[in-house]
């Protein structure tokens, strides 16, 4: 059995050819697909997260009106970028977001991904330390964001409050129990990964890593996994650990399928991102028979418990929900998925 979401990285465009020439009809169309994906029996709605662009940004706003439309689908984000966060205020929102799904959020956290303008996260107020980088920042951001949804108190109550204080050092509020558990890192490097592991978050491993043997993408990206679980167990952990892939997958099962992505024939592609040498994973569109075949074959979407469709949003709600519907129907029962 295998968790099966979509990742929605809410692109607008002013295009014609658009079915989200808006911010408005992107977020209002990503609460429908998370519920229309629900009825359909899919396990997880994820969103990206990007500053300066035309696409998802703040996510907290959304992932609490998806948790109130729905009642059973988990509610992620792949990834927040905590270059960007301030991590007091972010526990009170992930805390209220969480507390509305009841309990069903899963946070995609990391250093982030390139970005549309030159560091941004300054803009927001953030540097990094001296002698320290701004991904060294993203990750003294996480770990203080860790350590915060404990629950433990550390602010020294005022002697003469506006209203009564619990006994003791006082705590962020709402607390979101069970969240720290529900954390992941996006994670493109194996010491990254070895990193979170030992820090006790699940995995995220998206369609691009750092190109580290040459091998084709999804050796490098099931031998990562690997050495993330290696690093879970040697931590010691009580709990066992999650992991997810994203990948582009489409069952071509009707004319219109084949006209959007009859003719995708893509293979694994080498380039350069943030002065890094990165294997970027191909996407999957065939018909159903050859298709199965080909998943198959990939050794990361074996190794993970998670499986991430990455959806075109663009296309709009009814064709993304039956994007995910192909993949439930035609394809996850023959691997075993479902």
């Amino acid at each position: 059995m295998k968790k099966i979401g979509f990742l929605s990285f809410g692109h607008w465009s002013p295009s014609p050819q658009s079915a989200t020439r808006s911010a408005a009809d992107v977020l209002l169309q990503s609460i429908d697909l998370a519920v229309a994906a629900e009825e359909l029996g899919a396990d997880g709605a994820y969103f990206r997260v990007h500053h300066f662009a035309r696409q998802l940004a703040s996510p907290f706003p959304l992932l609490a009106a998806v948790g109130a439309r729905t009642r059973r689908i988990e509610i992620g984000t792949g990834v927040i970028d905590m270059r960007y966060e301030n991590p007091f205020y972010m526990i009170e929102d992930a805390g209220s977001a969480d507390l509305i799904a009841g309990g069903r959020l899963q946070l995609g956290i990391s250093r982030g991904s390139p970005e549309q303008v030159i560091e941004g996260w300054r803009y927001f107020g953030y540097a990094p330390l001296d002698g320290e980088s701004d991904a060294d920042m993203g990750r003294r951001h996480t770990e203080v964001f860790l350590q915060l949804l404990k629950g433990e108190g550390f602010a020294k109550p005022n002697p003469q409050p506006m209203f009564a204080n619990p006994p003791g050092l006082l705590r962020l509020e709402p607390h979101a129990a069970g969240l720290r558990d529900r954390i992941w890192w996006g994670s493109a490097t194996n010491a990254t990964a070895e990193w979170a592991a030992r820090l006790g978050m699940n995995l995220q491993s998206s369609t691009l890593k750092a190109d580290e043997t040459g091998e084709p993408f999804h050796v490098q990206q099931a031998r990562q996994i690997r050495a993330y679980r290696e690093a879970w167990k040697a931590a010691g952990h009580a709990h066992a650990p999650r992991v997810s892939v994203s990948r582009s997958i489409f069952a071509l099962v009707n004319d219109l399928d084949r006209s959007y992505f009859g003719r995708d024939q893509s293979s694994d592609q080498i380039g350069v991102i943030d002065n890094m040498r990165a294997v970027f994973g191909r996407s999957y569109a065939d018909e159903p028979d050859r298709l199965i075949e080909q998943l198959r074959a990939d050794e990361a979407i074996a190794e993970a418990d998670t499986l991430l469709l990455t959806v075109p949003n663009q296309l709009g709600v009814d064709y993304n929900a039956h994007v995910i519907e192909s993949i439930l129907t035609h394809i996850a029962p023959a691997l075993g998925w479902r």
